[in-house]
């Protein structure tokens, strides 16, 4: 079976799609990517839809990507039609060249975040308002585009429309095998005082910053525990200015995407999602997962899809809860034989369910 990873992703900012062609290489498909990022994140999108007049800039930077992609789709005729199509995430717009240039070539949307769904839980398009329409028909255009629509949740696939749902599959977010490698190596590190946890993301509210803020502050005079926050982005100074009474907070700007496995790994907690946007209800992060294979206690919030697919391998705590999530990390810091227990756990669930070719595994058999 030969695939196309198509579109302007970029596995630096979003590695789900690496998680899809690591995966789909695992199971025997031969995956070729035509890929031209974009080069705007998902705080630049959203600065986008803040600044309608920055706009232009959008639209000019996906020409100059299309029109090399459009050259590389061409090149790649010469060895015949591929069976599918794979648009990455946040390919909205990349399915429409997809279906333009491959019209015999079953396509596959990672849909995985919808644009609606992006504006509703950033406040940025109201309750029922112009932009709000607009992201609305931007999602149904895109969905109608696809042959398979690919998920990451039951709950995600739930929120679809009827029609698109039945011919939808869900694939988990997983890690790389660069995250297991981390992983196998940290798990020789016996867990000691003082514990270190990490938070690593862009601050949305789907993750809830704010609330692990509130239980910095909480833990401000415990100095068994650490943590080091990782990222910008919207909520980044409301965090910063609520956990500024604790001294054992850093804050570091980013860390490049080829050095993130064994710099998690080096941590003995990573810390999910605490957000209460209904977007934080319905995902299970790619930090959860990443996180539980760089060998990790996965410490995020108590949600449905969370629970099913993390169970007894994470310490669940209830959507923005600062004092649960204070509690947690305390219990931690109080028993570090019970911290290596859920750290060897998380790895065992991760290497068992979440690994490329357990990801994968699912649109094969929806292809086959």
């Amino acid at each position: 079976m030969h695939i196309v990873a198509f579109g302007t992703y970029d596995v630096t900012s979003h590695p789900r799609v690496a998680v899809l062609i690591e995966g789909l290489r695992a199971c025997g498909a031969e995956v070729t990517e035509v890929n031209r990022p974009l080069g705007l994140d998902t705080a630049a999108r959203v600065a986008i839809l803040r600044q309608p007049w920055r706009l232009p800039l959008l639209v000019l930077r996906l020409m100059v990507c299309w029109s090399g992609l459009a050259v590389e789709s061409l090149r790649q005729r010469r060895r015949g039609r591929p069976d599918a199509v794979l648009v990455g995430y946040l390919g909205h717009f990349d399915v429409h060249l997809a279906r333009l240039l491959h019209p015999r070539s079953t396509i596959l949307l990672d849909h995985m975040v919808s644009a609606a769904g992006v504006a509703t839980n950033r406040r940025l398009a109201g309750s029922g308002g112009l932009k709000l329409r607009l992201m609305k028909a931007i999602d149904a255009m895109a969905l109608k585009q696809a042959d398979v629509v690919i998920v990451d949740t039951v709950e995600q696939q739930e929120a679809l429309p009827e029609d698109v749902r039945l011919h939808s599959v869900v694939c988990p977010v997983g890690a790389t095998k660069e995250w297991f490698d981390a992983g196998a190596k940290a798990l020789e590190r016996p867990t000691e005082a003082p514990l270190q946890a990490v938070f690593v993301g862009l601050f949305s509210p789907t993750h809830g910053a704010p609330v692990i803020a509130d239980a910095l502050d909480i833990l401000a005079d415990d100095d068994r525990i650490e943590v080091t926050m990782v990222g910008q982005g919207q909520q980044y100074e409301e965090a910063r200015r609520l956990a500024a009474a604790n001294p054992r907070v850093s804050w570091v700007d980013w860390v490049d995407a080829e050095d993130l496995p064994d710099f998690v790994a080096g941590f003995d907690v990573s810390l999910g999602i605490f957000g209460t946007v209904p977007q934080a209800r319905r995902v299970v992060p790619n930090k959860a997962f990443q996180g539980a294979a760089a060998g990790a206690v996965v410490v995020t919030s108590d949600t449905e899809p969370q629970r099913r697919m993390l169970e007894s391998a994470a310490m669940l705590v209830s959507p923005g809860s600062p004092e649960e999530l204070a509690s947690a990390l305390t219990k931690l810091a109080d028993d570090p034989d019970e911290a290596q227990r859920l750290r060897e756990a998380a790895y065992q669930q991760a290497r068992e369910h979440y690994t490329p070719q357990a990801v994968a595994s699912p649109l094969i058999e929806c292809l086959s």
